[in-house]
C-alpha cells in the first residue's frame, strides 16, 4: 500500500524498522536522511487537478503502454490531511521490461528512484516527476496491489471513521523523530492492514 513522499506504506504490521542498508538496497539514488520535519498539510482541493495533469502527461509519453493509471495514496481522499505528494499508480505490460517504458519517462524528466525485486513487493518501481511532487508507482499489469490501493482509497472516501483513524495515526507518528521517510511510511503498516481487513480488499503481499 503506497502513501506519499519517497516512502511507501508497506504491509508491515509489526515488522522491525528497516535499516539504512535495507532502504538503500531498493533506492536508485544515494539514500539521504531527513533534515527536518516531514511536511504534512490539510487536504488541498487542488490535488485532483495535479493528478489529472500528470495523468495526461504520462499517457502522452507512453500511450497504450499504460495499462491502467490511478490516483492513489492520501492525496486521492477528499478531506484527508497528507504529505503534499501526489501518488500515482500505473501498470504496464511487464514492469521488469524497463527498456519498454523507462527511457521515455526519463526523457520527459521523470526519474527512477526505487527499484524493488521479488520477493519484495511485486517488483515495484517508483519515479519522481519532472516538476510536480509526485510518486509514480509502477507494477506489472494484473498486479493485485493496484486493486488493493484503489480499494483502500475508495473505502476511506466513504468511511469517515477509518479516514479519521488513519489521519490521527499519521499525526501521532509525525510527532516522532524519523531518520528516513521510509521508516515513517513503514510504521503505518499496522493501521493500514487493519483498515484493509475491514474494507475486505485482501491481505498483504505473501
Amino acid at each position: 500500500m503506497t502513501d506519499g513522499n519517497d516512502g511507501h506504506a508497506r504491509e508491515a504490521g509489526a515488522r522491525p524498522e528497516r535499516t539504512a542498508e535495507e532502504i538503500q538496497a531498493i533506492s536508485v539514488d544515494i539514500l539521504k536522511p531527513l533534515t527536518g520535519p516531514i511536511t504534512f498539510v490539510e487536504y488541498d482541493p487542488g490535488w485532483p487537478a495535479l493528478f489529472d495533469r500528470e495523468e495526461a502527461r504520462i499517457r502522452s509519453i507512453l500511450g497504450d503502454r499504460v495499462v491502467r493509471l490511478e490516483h492513489t495514496g492520501s492525496t486521492s481522499v477528499p478531506g484527508l490531511a497528507a504529505k503534499p505528494v501526489i501518488d500515482i499508480t500505473m501498470t504496464v505490460a511487464d514492469v521488469l521490461d524497463e527498456p519498454a517504458y523507462v527511457p521515455d519517462l526519463e526523457a520527459a524528466g521523470y526519474r527512477l528512484v526505487i527499484r524493488e525485486q521479488e520477493p519484495e513487493w511485486f517488483d515495484h518501481r517508483v519515479f519522481k516527476g519532472p516538476d510536480t511532487n509526485v510518486n509514480l508507482h509502477t507494477f506489472s499489469a494484473g498486479c493485485r496491489e493496484l486493486d488493493r490501493m484503489v480499494g483502500f482509497r475508495d473505502w476511506l472516501r466513504t468511511h469517515d471513521d477509518d479516514r479519521a483513524l488513519y489521519e490521527s495515526t499519521k499525526r501521532d507518528l509525525l510527532k516522532r523523530d524519523w531518520k528516513f521517510v521510509q521508516n515513517y511510511a513503514d510504521a503505518k503498516g499496522e493501521v493500514v492492514e487493519a483498515i484493509a481487513a475491514r474494507a475486505g480488499i485482501g491481505g498483504p503481499h505473501p
